[in-house]
């Protein structure tokens, strides 16, 4: 309980400080942002780059590779002491990134609240790299995700290149090879647990089918409440009527069986 109050302490008096000075396109752990605001932005995106769908439009998904276990404790303090001058929270600060460690040096509880701070420091200097440097006019990152949308696929290869040599030798981070993507928008753009197409979007299909098998193992009618709303919450978020009505149906269903 004692770190908790410390951790929660320190994020009260850094987050105000440090929030302002990340791009507005960062939507990972951040007051009035979230998944449900970034896709939102990501479908604004994609009628603009597309000129209303009438350009091709492209999109460069990627993703950083054991991003919390590969965090360089000495990269993050630099990056720390570039705006905090006071020694004595610096000191704190050092012993709550070192306090954990996957190998020597490196390594992030995910579960901390400066955690989720530190996190968006860390790649702070990656999204201004893209946005200031590449001049990527469409960038989105929610946590170690990211997603820029072009007019053609070699413009995203070039900043697929240079985000790489710059995560490697400037903040010691790789790409996940498995789980970088290059797609057309008539394919479905997936992004923050949606699918974004042209004049539509949907939930992702195995996020759908998870959700009914869940629905089915509820035995408990305020809980098959509280799921059905958290869940169609989820739903409105996409194009999803029909879905929406066969979810409700499946939750009477089991209600019933009760």
């Amino acid at each position: 309980m004692r770190d908790r109050l410390v951790h929660n302490a320190i994020y009260r008096l850094l987050y105000p400080f440090y929030d302002p000075t990340f791009i507005f396109d960062s939507y990972s752990c951040r007051e009035g942002k979230g998944t449900h605001k970034a896709f939102d932005r990501l479908k604004r995106q994609i009628v603009t780059c597309s000129q209303n769908y009438t350009k091709p439009c492209f999109a460069l998904k990627g993703d950083i590779r054991r991003f919390f276990d590969s965090i360089d404790h000495t990269i993050l303090m630099q990056l720390l002491s570039k705006k905090i001058a006071d020694q004595r929270l610096l000191a704190l600060l050092g012993r709550i990134v070192s306090s954990f460690e996957v190998k020597s040096g490196k390594g992030m509880p995910i579960g901390n609240l400066t955690s989720q701070l530190f996190a968006n420091v860390y790649l702070d200097p990656m999204d201004k790299f893209v946005k200031h440097k590449l001049k990527a006019h469409y960038y989105l990152r929610y946590a170690d995700d990211f997603l820029i949308l072009a007019n053609s696929e070699p413009e995203l290869l070039g900043y697929f290149v240079e985000i790489w040599r710059f995560l490697k030798e400037t903040l010691l981070l790789d790409l996940h090879p498995d789980k970088l993507s290059l797609r057309k928008l008539s394919w479905g753009i997936d992004f923050v647990g949606y699918v974004a197409l042209p004049h539509y979007a949907l939930p992702r299909r195995k996020t759908v089918q998870r959700i009914f098998k869940q629905i089915g193992k509820i035995n408990n009618p305020i809980q098959l409440s509280a799921a059905l709303d958290s869940y169609l919450g989820y739903l409105q978020h996409a194009n999803s009527k029909k879905i929406q009505g066969n979810l409700k149906e499946r939750a009477l269903s089991v209600f019933d069986s009760l």
